[in-house]
């Protein structure tokens, strides 16, 4: 089984083709916005850091802006800079230009003020979209799948149905030889001994128990717990009552393959399978984690009904709430209620949300997309601004 897909110089292989704005620091995020308002192939990447942070995160910004920059979705790419950053931008450009994409540096305080660059990132945009444009898609085999997984306005249908339906995809995906990424370290809180069981070596195991001690300490240096945050209140009124109930829930989307490795928050995989990456459970940082990692695709199952997509990497919708897809029907790519009702089941629902991935990958329009609601990233953080 084959999906039509864009080559990438580096081997992956792109389900979009776009031309990416990305922004280094906070300072510019207008300007990008200009440009990609303006320009018809290009999508915008925003967020707040960048400057007055500590090394650890200075590094967080530069480590995800390659990896977003190296996402096969992205045909080529323009960073807009401000000029005095903390953000490492020749380490950076080089990096992503060493994935084979073409670079392009626009920087504010040298070109003379937002006008003129929002001019000078427009008219370079235009070339590149032109170019973009050129390149057709041509068949690649499903191992060139980079799976991202997420749940997310979660109630008690989450973990019965989408989650699990998610999970025979990813073992699909995996049997195939391809790759997936499962996050969200705050949702494997109470039941990480069972995620740990999951893990190909005692090694891996360890160190999924360590992501959780790590997660749980960083609460714990402020004074609070944890457990105060999760479940949420949305996720209290779909009738979820613990912690430990939702981590059940949402570890179900790791299906039944081994976990080959863990990563650090948005770093690529070196190895194929099922792996687990260092990510909260908010949508705008674990959608940019998983595409810094490289994900071409991201599955999101949704109880309640969750809008949210991300500028470039396609995020599929699954509920198995027969509300949400009706409340929420702008937003619901795959309705799984049948299994609640008793008129289909995990496995059949498991190859349809794989089937629909394939489609997706081969260039079918999400619900996000068709809507226009991508808009969210971040970079996750670990310490203050300084």
């Amino acid at each position: 089984m084959n999906f039509m897909g864009y080559q990438r110089d580096d081997g992956s292989a792109g389900t979009r083709n776009y031309v990416g704005i990305l922004s280094a620091v906070v300072c510019v995020n207008e300007v990008v916005e200009a440009i990609v308002k303006q320009v018809e192939g290009t999508v915008r990447f925003t967020h707040h850091q960048g400057c007055c942070q500590t090394p650890l995160d200075i590094g967080i910004v530069n480590k995800t802006l390659i990896g977003l920059g190296c996402n096969p979705n992205l045909h080529s790419v323009i960073i807009i800079s401000l000029g005095c950053e903390s953000t490492s931008l020749i380490d950076v450009i080089k990096k992503i230009a060493a994935c084979g994409k073409r670079v392009e540096h626009l920087v504010v305080q040298d070109i003379g003020g937002a006008a003129r660059t929002t001019a000078a990132g427009i008219l370079l945009a235009q070339q590149m979209v032109a170019a973009a444009s050129r390149q057709m898609r041509i068949p690649f085999p499903i191992s060139k799948l980079v799976l991202g997984m997420k749940c997310g306005s979660s109630d008690t249908t989450s973990g019965l149905v989408p989650n699990p339906a998610i999970g025979v995809a990813s073992d699909l995906l995996v049997q195939a030889g391809g790759t997936s990424v499962l996050g969200e370290v705050t949702e494997f809180i109470g039941a990480e001994h069972i995620l740990a069981d999951h893990a190909a070596t005692k090694e891996v195991g360890q160190q999924i128990l360590n992501l959780v001690t790590r997660m749980e300490k960083r609460a714990m240096a402020v004074g609070e717990d944890i457990r105060g945050g999760q479940p949420t209140g949305g996720n209290i009124k779909g009738g979820l009552t613990t912690i430990e109930e939702k981590s059940l829930g949402s570890i179900a989307k790791a299906g039944t393959a081994p976990i080959q490795a863990v990563y650090e928050y948005g770093e690529r995989p070196a190895v194929k399978g099922l792996v687990v990456m260092d990510s909260p459970g908010r949508e705008p940082e674990i959608l940019t984690g998983l595409a810094a990692a490289g994900c071409n695709v991201i599955a999101f199952a949704t109880g309640r009904g969750a809008p949210q997509g991300f500028p470039f990497v396609p995020v599929l919708k699954i509920t198995g709430s027969r509300t949400a897809a009706e409340k929420m029907s702008d937003h619901i790519d795959i309705n799984l209620s049948e299994v609640i009702d008793g008129g289909d089941n995990i496995p059949d629902a498991g190859q349809r949300v794989f089937e629909e991935l394939i489609h997706v990958a081969s260039g079918a329009m999400t619900k996000a997309e068709i809507s226009g609601y991508t808009n969210s990233m971040d970079i996750y953080m670990r310490g203050p601004v300084i």
